[in-house]
């Protein structure tokens, strides 16, 4: 599962969260001002998590849900109420803990936040994994490994967005290249629906999951597509 590949990106994943984006992450992921560009991006991503939870049953009760790749919590924070008991796990730490204060500050329960890898087997089975945009930085390969890594401790459902390919997302993530390395973020991974949907399904380890609903958001500078992988 954690091949070199794997932890290669991970650890920019780590370095870049945890430190060189932390703040701006922090104040993208609030109610603060923010430049027309990360605006969209914020629209993006309300809009995507509300897709997310709107595949999730309404009513959690006595479910237990992993929240992969947490970030400050705000997914978590929504699932909470509805009677899910949450782990929200993040690489970051610094983000973490403004997950930490943030649910302190709203008050929410049954959530259990912790610093590490989503992959952990130790973290123990869930009822359903929810996985938004803590996926797209990786290959094809590594994205439908860790998929499997997931379900394999799911007995519901696994929803996850990637990035899919299109025109303007490669055109944009060819233009990153250029930044200066101390101003880049860690590459995302283009992916066509089809592909991923083959890939999947010709995975040994989903050999009992179904690929089902997918949906994508655009809003200016932000793209990302969810999907859902059931049981069936």
């Amino acid at each position: 599962m954690q091949t070199p590949t794997y932890l290669a990106r991970r650890g920019q994943l780590e370095t870049y969260f945890d430190r060189t984006a932390a703040e701006a992450w922090e104040r993208l992921t609030s109610n603060a001002p923010v430049s027309r560009i990360r605006a969209t991006v914020r629209a993006g991503r309300d809009r995507m998590r509300a897709t997310l939870l709107d595949w999730l049953p309404h009513d959690l009760t006595g479910a237990r849900l992993l929240d992969a790749g947490c970030g400050t919590g705000a997914l978590s924070v929504e699932a909470a109420p509805r009677g899910a008991a949450v782990v929200a796990i993040d690489l970051a730490g610094n983000l973490v803990e403004v997950a930490r204060q943030r649910i302190a500050a709203s008050g929410c329960r049954g959530i259990e936040l912790k610093v590490g890898d989503m992959l952990d087997p130790a973290l123990g089975t869930f009822d359903h994994v929810v996985a938004m945009d803590s996926l797209i930085h990786y290959p094809k390969p590594e994205l439908v490994g860790m998929l499997a890594g997931l379900a394999a401790r799911a007995s519901h459902s696994v929803v996850f967005t990637f990035a899919p390919r299109t025109p303007a997302l490669s055109a944009m993530h060819a233009v990153g290249r250029f930044f200066p390395r101390s101003d880049r973020a860690p590459a995302i991974e283009p992916i066509s629906e089809i592909s991923l949907r083959d890939g999947i399904a010709h995975k040994a380890e989903l050999a009992g999951w179904v690929a089902g609903r997918s949906e994508r958001v655009v809003s200016g500078f932000y793209t990302s597509q969810a999907m859902e992988l059931s049981r069936k």
